[in-house]
């Protein structure tokens, strides 16, 4: 269950990191809101995951969520620039997130 708990604060991350591209700096009122709103609830789900999977693994399974889903909506949402470095890049850590899961017997 907490592998399941760590990748929907992943997703909340997510969220939090594109809230502050339509936040302007959380200078608007609304986009903020969600922005703090996913970070809490993100934070508070990571908190979780950490009572059953070591800090380390699930910080950086949380990170790398997070990148992934971030750089990859960049590229969608923001016109980021999609180069087959960044892409690769990109997969370079989802092999990390995969093998951290492999290797901590979180099956």
């Amino acid at each position: 269950m907490a592998w399941y708990i760590l990748i929907l604060a992943g997703l909340f991350e997510i969220g939090w990191a594109i809230g502050l591209g339509y936040s302007d700096g959380l200078s608007k009122p609304l986009p903020t809101l969600g922005t703090v709103a996913a970070l809490v609830v993100s934070m508070v789900l990571l908190a979780q995951a950490v009572k059953d999977l070591p800090v380390g693994t699930a910080y950086a399974v949380w990170t790398g969520i997070g990148a992934v889903g971030t750089a990859s909506l960049g590229i969608l949402l923001f016109d980021e620039p999609a180069t087959s470095p960044r892409i690769a890049c990109i997969g370079v850590i989802v092999v990390g997130i995969v093998g951290l899961h492999v290797t901590s017997g979180g099956h």
